[in-house]
């Protein structure tokens, strides 16, 4: 096949052309348009990010086309129904990271619970005063998980492993897992009420905007921690801020701030094209956030190993394989 790839970086190319030897194979830095379809005039299959615009005008532009796959699970920018009438396959990287977010969901809970980070502060000045450093056993206590889809579900098995119990909130319960795996499902406020440790998972969408705002804080246990490697926007920054201060919440782990700009997915991250505008009072509690010693940050990398970006190039590699063999696979819809 003709496949031409667009918003490709160089650390790309060499795999992709690699693996795919077979194929004809052409890239471009740029996105794919009704300006720069020409490019892909020829083309049997086009691959994108999320900038680019498959959309009719574009389409129109490639009369060859046969596939077109995105390296992200998101494809709104993608015009489904135009390549439906076509007969164009669309296709997605359906999963990369659901293991990779759930391990540093943990690795945030573990620096927490044993105030991991405040001891590395202290001895990286000579200190070795144990004192103020005391932490929890996590063996007993009982963990909360706000949204039980792939990911919520490897956080729930790693906690099962330390002999945590387990509490899951999601509007979709899944009776063989829960037994699987060793939980039980609770409506929020039960859940928040119960447990020692809230990890956050659920997808931002306008009905979970502020999902733990002061309303929902008031049902919290006191002394819990929040962690959140899902989206920033699910918790009020400001009634985060009440909860930390008033010894509601003893500690949080955030590895997603509100409104820390506009994304589509992690993997935009990584570009050099994503676009940075952030409200500026939001900005200044995030200062605020940064300054606690009750706060540990990371800069919005739990989506981010080696392996979970390996995955998005080896989902691409496998549906164009697949696709000229005639059998597609990792197709939306």
């Amino acid at each position: 096949m003709r496949v031409v790839f667009f918003e490709v970086e160089d650390w790309e190319k060499e795999r992709l052309s690699r693996e795919l030897s077979g194929h004809d194979l052409a890239f471009h830095t740029q996105t794919l348009d009704a300006g720069t379809a020409a490019m892909a005039a020829d083309a049997d299959a086009v691959s994108v990010f999320i900038y680019s615009k498959v959309d009719r005008e574009t389409l129109a532009a490639l009369p060859k086309l046969k596939l077109v796959t995105t390296r992200s699970m998101g494809y709104d920018h993608i015009d489904v129904a135009a390549c439906k009438e076509r007969g164009i396959a669309v296709a997605r990287v359906a999963a990369y990271g659901e293991r990779t977010v759930a391990e540093h969901a943990f690795a945030l809970i573990l620096a927490l619970s044993r105030k991991i980070f405040l001891a590395y502060e202290r001895t990286e000045k000579a200190n070795f005063d144990y004192h103020g450093l005391q932490g929890f056993d996590l063996f007993g206590k009982t963990i909360g998980i706000v949204g039980g889809g792939k990911i919520g579900m490897n956080v729930a098995r790693i906690a099962k492993g330390f002999e945590m119990r387990v509490l899951i909130n999601d509007p979709f319960p899944k009776a063989e897992l829960a037994k699987e795996i060793g939980f039980d499902y609770a409506g929020l406020e039960e859940l928040l009420a119960a447990s020692d440790v809230i990890s956050l998972h659920a997808p931002y969408m306008p009905a979970t905007h502020h999902l733990i705002d002061e309303k929902t804080l008031r049902h919290v246990k006191r002394g819990a921690i929040l962690v959140n490697t899902a989206r920033g926007a699910l918790i009020d920054t400001k009634a985060l801020l009440q909860a930390l201060e008033a010894g509601v919440l003893s500690g949080a782990g955030l590895d997603v701030l509100e409104e820390e700009c506009f994304i589509k997915e992690e993997a935009e991250l990584m570009t050099k094209d994503f676009p940075k505008k952030c409200d500026l009072g939001t900005i200044v509690r995030n200062h605020m956030l940064i300054a606690r010693n009750d706060v540990i940050l990371t800069p919005h990398i739990a989506f981010n190993s080696r392996e979970a970006v390996e995955r998005i190039l080896s989902t691409t590699i496998e549906t164009i394989a697949g696709f000229a063999a005639g059998k597609p696979v990792n197709l939306v819809g």
